[in-house]
């Protein structure tokens, strides 16, 4: 699909809007959609003539000669009749917006002024400061657009007009100004088709800025049979989609509400129960639709999600910082986002994984086993007896005793910590059955607890355990580590031991550890007196982005935290990279729920990254998943790859950064190196006094940075500077899929800046 460049012409040549709805010259285009399964005709009088009487003249632009294109006529004219009127209708729905701001604000005041008062007076007061707090949440749209569309049905429907938005807003009246985008109503704006109308005459799209309208795109639907028609397919809303496309990034991922595609509404309002996965390549959208879709359904099933939580999964916290305004910008703020690690309480877990031996080894399920068993080697009888002075006798418990204390108590519970108290209780009766007088064991309890005897005794038999505390402990010791695990190697010994830290709430804990200290919460349950505080939070629905990296262990948390087995997972086989890369969608699916089976969707269409770039990763990755086609892009247009060989990179890197920031102008850029040159590359641009962000938990938040290529995926910049790609190849676990990660961020501009030699696939 072509770029519509204006073409008129002015003192400083060409218009320099290339996108129809941006341009001046170009502020309406038009569609006509066929229900006999065509979306395009051949623009002749009789369709001119019907047309205009709606919307005016519309001059004829064929080329004589030309072959007619099986897609949709777009026609534009200096000024549509209609843009004032839209602009009056949305100039009043923010009129109501506001208005509702301002009720709301003041229920906020009356809530604050009404303190004090009996407990059910406050409870009250609670639940309406609630509702309010997220009623303002969903009308603070900040700089986004309210009004991005407008259905117009046919008579036989009802003949109604809907104008669509980001939330819905009401009149005074109570009557609906704008509708939801996720109510019934909507679907069709995203949905309907020349074949399949669902009712529409007509679809508009705004093109705004802020509260201003700058542009129309209709697309009609009528019955016009007499013409040849096409397919049905194409893009919704595509000059609009363009605009969005080709705007500059800001480091944050924005919502394609005004934009989403037939195929990406389908995924966003596919139904909550069970495991809905979406296979799709860069740029085709899976993140957003994923986040959409979270937004769908917490509108749709408000009860019960709002009570029981929606949480969204990323694969480091710099993805997290890329994605985290999209939901508020729907008007969803309470939606939880995390990294596996951020989900384990009471550990600094960092974003980093182990080497690929160690990651690999602490995500392969065996760990399940040796976690279970790592727990069970701290249940043991006493070796020798306890005794203890209490008045004027000593009292005693024989280590023969407690055998069988240790062996009920794995009878009777589940988790390690829920023993700890039934474990106290019997030892201290079989001490008072061994004393004179009728002694109370929960008496012997309380003076007795404290006696460091008892205490050592107790620590033996069955300690109070937190994750980091047994980890730190099995990690620390070969020995235990034999003993959780007799099948381990003495090579997968010597990998998982580190030493034993006097203090485990001061360890860092790898990205790799994040599923083990959660399978050892699982394992040893809350401790007493801290159930809340150690319960695992489950969710009513779980969004996971970047799952194809996921291990074993890593799912298996997941499906922890599933309530229901309502999951959304997105990713893309040929990105994976992880030391669990995994190879097909199936060795991913067998470790989520299965209370009924998974659906699986595929996105094909590429929309961010322009047809040159897609060209040039696709050869990458012919090597790197062959069995998997690239994304078919709808930008045909736009700049190819740069290749530049270099003598001397630290002489060079930096002129060419500076030349690509320059190119870009307001846009964003990455310098995507291998882990291992990250230092070298921030050294020079440092000499350089070159200005560059870094990776972190805000994001990208300067126009350049410096970021590896295993914490680039998911991400998108206006232009990308690869440096080295031989050296990504050779040092990264899965070297081509590496490769194609980092060919594949950039939307508007690619240059591939070497000393080494090219990969072949590259190189040809």
């Amino acid at each position: 699909m072509r770029r519509r460049a204006c073409r008129r012409r002015s003192g400083q040549g060409r218009c320099s809007s290339r996108v129809g709805p941006h341009c001046r010259h170009r502020r309406m285009q038009i569609r006509v959609f066929l229900p006999s399964g065509g979306i395009s005709v051949p623009l002749v009088r009789s369709v001119t003539d019907a047309v205009e009487s709606i919307f005016g003249r519309i001059r004829d632009t064929r080329s004589p000669g030309r072959p007619q294109r099986p897609i949709t006529v777009q026609e534009v004219v200096a000024i549509h009749p209609e843009l004032e009127a839209e602009q009056a209708f949305v100039d009043n729905a923010y009129r109501c917006l506001d208005e509702a701001r301002d009720r709301a604000l003041e229920l906020v005041s009356m809530v604050e002024v009404g303190s004090g008062g009996t407990n059910q007076a406050r409870f009250e007061r609670e639940a309406i400061w609630g509702s309010v707090a997220l009623r303002l949440e969903q009308l603070d749209l900040g700089d986004a657009s309210l009004v991005f569309g407008r259905i117009d049905q046919e008579p036989e429907v009802g003949e109604g007009s809907f104008h669509i938005g980001r939330v819905g807003v009401w009149d005074d009246n109570q009557e609906p100004v704008v509708v939801d985008w996720r109510a019934p109503v909507a679907e069709a704006f995203y949905r309907a088709t020349g074949p399949v109308p669902m009712g529409l005459r007509r679809r508009r799209h705004f093109v705004s800025r802020g509260r201003t309208i700058v542009g129309l795109e209709d697309e009609l639907f009528g019955d016009l049979e007499r013409f040849r028609t096409g397919d049905g397919g194409g893009l919704r809303g595509e000059g609009a989609l363009i605009a969005a496309l080709e705007s500059a990034r800001t480091g944050r991922l924005g919502d394609i509400v005004g934009t989403i595609q037939a195929e990406q509404d389908q995924i966003i309002r596919s139904p909550l129960p069970g495991v809905i996965a979406v296979q799709g390549g860069p740029g085709t959208g899976k993140t957003v639709v994923a986040l959409h879709r979270a937004a769908y359904l917490l509108y749709t099933h408000r009860f019960p999600l709002e009570g029981q939580g929606v949480l969204v999964v990323g694969p480091n916290r710099l993805f997290l910082a890329y994605i985290e305004q999209v939901l508020p910008s729907l008007g969803e703020a309470g939606v939880q986002l995390a990294t596996l690690g951020d989900m384990v309480g009471g550990v600094r877990i960092s974003d980093t994984r182990d080497d690929e031996d160690v990651s690999r080894l602490k995500g392969d399920l065996r760990m399940v086993r040796t976690v279970a068993r790592a727990a069970r080697t701290r249940q043991q009888p006493l070796r020798d007896d306890v005794r203890v002075g209490h008045g004027l006798q000593w009292l005693t418990v024989p280590a023969a005793a407690t055998a069988p204390i240790i062996a009920e108590a794995r009878r009777r519970f589940r988790t390690h910590n829920a023993a700890r108290r039934f474990v106290e209780a019997e030892f201290f009766a079989v001490m008072a059955e061994g004393g004179r007088g009728d002694l109370d064991p929960e008496g012997l309890r309380e003076r007795l607890r404290g006696e460091l005897a008892v205490r050592e005794a107790l620590e033996w038999m069955w300690p109070v355990l937190t994750p980091a505390q047994l980890l730190n402990d099995l990690f620390g010791s070969h020995a235990l580590l034999r003993a959780a695990d007799p099948s381990l190697t003495d090579a997968e010994v010597d990998s998982l031991y580190r030493p034993r830290e006097q203090a485990p709430g001061d360890l860092l804990w790898s990205a790799s550890d994040a599923p083990l200290l959660d399978e050892a919460r699982a394992v040893l349950g809350p401790r007493p007196g801290r159930r809340e505080e150690d319960m695992v939070r489950t969710y009513g629905h779980i969004v996971v982005d970047e799952i194809q990296d996921m291990s074993p262990m890593d799912l298996r948390m997941l499906d922890r935290r599933s309530l229901n087995g309502s999951m959304t997972v997105v990713g893309d086989i040929a990105q994976a990279t992880g030391a669990w890369a995994h190879h097909d969608w199936d060795s991913i699916l067998d470790h989520l729920p299965d209370r009924r089976p998974a659906r699986r969707n595929e996105l094909t269409v590429g929309y961010r990254i322009p047809a040159p770039l897609i060209d040039v990763a696709a050869r990458v990755l012919s090597r790197a998943a062959p069995d998997l086609a690239p994304p078919v892009s709808v930008r045909s247009d736009g700049d190819p790859p740069r290749f530049v060989k270099v003598v001397d990179m630290a002489a060079d890197l930096a002129a060419a950064v500076l030349a690509e920031l320059e190119a870009v102008g307001t846009g964003n850029l990455a310098v995507v190196v291998a882990r291992s040159q990250v230092a070298e590359v921030e050294q020079v641009l440092v000499g350089a006094g070159i200005e560059f962000g870094r990776p972190t938990r805000r994001g990208l938040d300067e126009r350049g940075a410096v970021v590896p290529v295993s914490l680039v995926k998911g991400l998108e910049v206006d232009a990308a500077l690869v440096v080295e790609p031989a050296r990504i190849v050779r040092e990264q676990d899965q070297g081509m899929r590496a490769l194609y990660v980092a060919l594949t961020r950039a939307t508007r501009r690619l240059t591939i800046l070497h000393t080494e030699p090219l990969p072949p696939v590259l190189s040809t």
